[in-house]
């Protein structure tokens, strides 16, 4: 059956021989069966959570010049602040303001491949401002790179896989982002917090920051399940990288924010993007027949599932994933584009203008012949790569 709540699982059982089988097989389910789950104790202290939110909370109460003085436009690596309705998904504006950090890197090279701009240095808020918010996101994210590490071995074996069997796809210094977000409650915008997607890497952990519901997961029956904030806990959501790399037997599952009611306040959340080597070639991975059958027993036993997207990660599309993870940037972040990759902005609109054409003359056709297959179910929600 269609999925109607997120799966908890606790990471601790993970730890323990005794427990770890039954872990493993409760993990198992929810990779094939949700592609959702709340994960609890983690290994990371309650009060560094407290101390992410509040400190990713005050981000937004800085005046607005300093948040502008590390506004993402003034660098070619996406990493920065995007002011409220900056980000389009779905070709509307998500009623959202951010703020997008990575794990540290030097930048990039002239030798080295363009999607390497992806890879360098934050911009930071003044420390006199904010005297604890660097070390305590650096700290967090140097906890949640060994936390996501971790837990793709236990992805792994809940496959029948190799422990080590998804390593290939990280590089040593690999990098890893996060936002923090914040969703209000008012303004033209509200409504679409963020729109219908999926993530792109392999794993994301969600930590909502503050009491309000929004976060909805969609399941094979087309139905929105919400996800609300649990104290202590991340929300995983898997992304499209890791079902492309295990033949579809790892479900990534649309999800979106709807934004807080008028008079509720303002939602916050930090959500951590588990990375991937910017150099790796996606290509399915041998997980065993048994395996996949239990995947496909699932979709035809539901019918097939209702929010299908076009893989981001196609062989022969992209040479590198780096490659298909800036083009995303570029059509999430349009301003970006403009300023750093103005070329490639003008093929994206070209494409999109060619998609919409196709999509028109589709429809005339649907309309005209009604012996034509119906097209319903098929979203076409975008990949978000973060």
């Amino acid at each position: 059956m269609a999925f109607t709540e997120i799966p908890m699982l606790h990471l601790s059982e993970s730890r323990s021989e005794d427990s770890k089988p039954a872990f493993l097989r409760k993990l198992r389910d929810a990779l094939l069966n949700v592609g959702f789950l709340y994960i609890k104790d983690a290994g990371i202290d309650q009060d560094l959570y407290d101390r992410v939110c509040e400190e990713g909370i005050r981000f937004f109460d800085l005046p607005d010049g300093e948040k502008l003085r590390i506004e993402m436009k003034n660098k070619a690596s996406f990493l920065g602040y995007s002011r409220l309705g900056n980000e389009i998904t779905a070709q509307q504006a998500d009623w959202r303001e951010q703020l997008d950090l990575s794990t540290p890197h030097p930048l990039r090279k002239e030798s080295d491949p363009l999607y390497y701009n992806l890879l360098s240095p934050n911009q930071w808020p003044k420390e006199e401002l904010l005297p604890a918010f660097k070390t305590t996101f650096e700290q967090y994210m140097r906890q949640m790179s060994d936390v996501s590490m971790y837990f793709m071995t236990l992805i792994a074996e809940s496959l029948e896989l190799p422990a080590d069997a998804f390593e290939t796809f990280f590089d040593k210094d690999q990098q890893h982002k996060l936002k923090v977000v914040k969703y209000p409650d008012s303004g033209d915008g509200v409504g679409q917090g963020v729109g219908p997607h999926k993530d792109s890497m392999l794993t994301s952990y969600l930590l909502q920051a503050s009491h309000h519901k929004g976060l909805q997961a969609q399941n094979m029956k087309g139905e929105w399940i919400d996800c609300p904030p649990i104290r202590g806990t991340l929300v995983v959501a898997i992304g499209q990288g890791l079902e492309a790399l295990t033949g579809g037997v790892c479900a990534s599952t649309t999800h979106r924010v709807i934004s807080p009611a008028g008079g509720e306040g303002a939602r916050f959340s930090i959500p951590f993007f588990q990375g991937v080597s910017y150099d790796a070639k996606f290509e399915s991975m041998d997980v065993p027949d048994h395996v996949r059958a239990l995947r496909k027993d699932i979709l035809e036993r539901e019918g097939g599932r209702r929010d299908d997207v076009e893989f981001t990660f196609v062989k022969g599309r992209w040479n590198h994933l780096g490659e298909a993870t800036l083009m995303n940037r570029i059509k999430s972040h349009p301003d970006v584009g403009e300023r750093w990759y103005p070329e490639q902005l003008k093929q994206i609109r070209r494409q999109q203008t060619e998609e919409a054409i196709a999509k028109q003359r589709n429809s005339i056709n649907e309309i005209s012949d009604p012996t034509t297959p119906s097209l319903v179910g098929q979203h076409g929600q975008p990949i978000k790569a973060h």
